[in-house]
């Protein structure tokens, strides 16, 4: 058999004391089980890639050298010897995961052959399978340790490519219909995986802060473009502080960016609640002059501090997204749903949407529903998932996720 040195391919499994985001690769000749999987891992934590046949996988780990091999023989398709020869003549040092009926000659046979070929086999998971065995099968994988903070510079994400847009399924609150996404950023970074905001957002005085704010509007038009090809068109609301708006060039650069198509119906900006009532004029201002191409302004995050929205003088805002401090348990508590009909009645008055946010229960999304709210997000109808994921994501999810 060929001795080939990989060494320069292999990768170390900590960051300095840091252990490392696990990787995967998921083999299977059938596309939709290895996206089902890929999801699976990803939920868990793993970057993933896919392969299709051995000869993928091959040329796979010339390149990079996963923790990770899945190899699912459920189905046919797969020369399994030919996978697992694969393995051996890249050096490969990681763990196989084989799914199956653990009882079957397929799967005893594949294990029998792995361990006789020397590789580190973890204990075969049998189908059907659930978040909780999936992850109690590669546990040891996981690290345990979270993101450090910050892990990595704005500036630094922005050159290298690390940062991309999630998604999170918005719904008609009345018909349970899909209502839009918002676009939240997150960063893939090589040693720590997906990273929340949290970790390497500061704030507006950054002096990167402009060239993020592009960014996500630049990658939700991106995006938008994919999921209309996808799935159709999907109204998107990105995030950006009300600052942005002090700098015409940057307004410029928005409003130019803005898709020709006739299924764009427009992008909605959303800004907090307490920077809306810190500038009144510049917040009032933009919202005004952007409505002029075709984008809307939205108030994130409003709570007890609804009554200094009325003070505005004109009020040419699209939504009013309800905090969810005063969302989650609002079914049983009095004073949540005070709140929240007074900024409904807000809204109203003022022809635009009220939005329930971080509804996670469907006690909470009835009390929503019976409120008067027109849109509803939140874990309930689905978490952040990033676009590729999103876009294979049916409507349909929304009311199962109800019922």
């Amino acid at each position: 058999m060929e001795q080939i040195d990989f060494g320069e391919y292999s990768r170390a499994g900590h960051f300095g004391h840091r252990k490392l985001t696990p990787r995967a690769c998921v083999v299977d000749s059938k596309k939709h089980l290895r996206l089902f999987l890929s999801d699976a891992l990803e939920d868990l934590g793993f970057i993933t890639c896919e392969c299709g046949q051995a000869g993928d996988l091959a040329g796979l780990l010339q390149s990079e050298q996963p923790d990770l091999i899945v190899l699912s023989v459920c189905v046919g398709g797969l020369n399994v010897g030919e996978i697992l020869e694969a393995i051996v003549r890249r050096n490969f040092s990681g763990k196989v995961l084989v799914i199956g009926q653990p009882d079957s000659i397929m799967v005893k046979a594949v294990r029998q052959i792995g361990e006789e070929y020397g590789i580190a086999m973890l204990p075969s998971l049998p189908t059907p399978f659930g978040a909780a065995s999936l992850r109690a099968t590669v546990a040891e994988l996981l690290p345990s340790e979270p993101a450090p903070s910050p892990a990595v510079d704005v500036a630094e994400a922005l050159k290298a490519g690390w940062l991309e847009l999630w998604y999170q399924q918005k719904i008609n609150a009345r018909t349970l219909m899909p209502g839009g996404a918002e676009a939240l950023v997150r960063m893939r970074h090589p040693a720590w995986g997906v990273v929340p905001p949290a970790y390497f957002i500061s704030d507006d005085k950054d002096p990167h802060f402009r060239a993020l704010s592009e960014f996500v509007v630049g990658r939700a038009i991106e995006d938008w473009r994919y999921l209309l090809e996808s799935q159709g068109p999907v109204d998107l609301s990105v995030n950006l502080p009300v600052t942005f708006f002090g700098n015409a060039e940057a307004v410029r650069d928005l409003c130019r960016a803005m898709p020709v198509h006739p299924a764009f119906s427009g992008l909605v900006i959303e800004i907090d609640s307490s920077e809306v009532i810190d500038h009144p004029e510049l917040a009032v201002d933009a919202a005004r002059r952007l409505r002029l191409h075709n984008i809307a302004i939205a108030i994130d995050n409003v709570g007890a501090e609804w009554p200094s929205l009325m003070e505005l003088g004109h009020f040419p805002f699209a939504e009013l997204k309800v905090d969810p401090k005063y969302i989650n348990g609002c079914a049983d508590n009095r004073l949540k749903q005070t709140v929240c009909r007074r900024i409904i009645e807000l809204a109203r008055d003022n022809d635009a949407r009220a939005v329930a946010l971080g509804i996670e229960t469907r006690a909470d999304y009835l009390a929503a529903h019976d409120m008067g709210f027109d849109l509803g997000q939140g874990q309930l109808f689905g978490k952040p998932v990033a676009v590729r994921k999103f876009a294979r994501s049916r409507p349909q999810l929304a009311v199962a996720g109800t019922s």
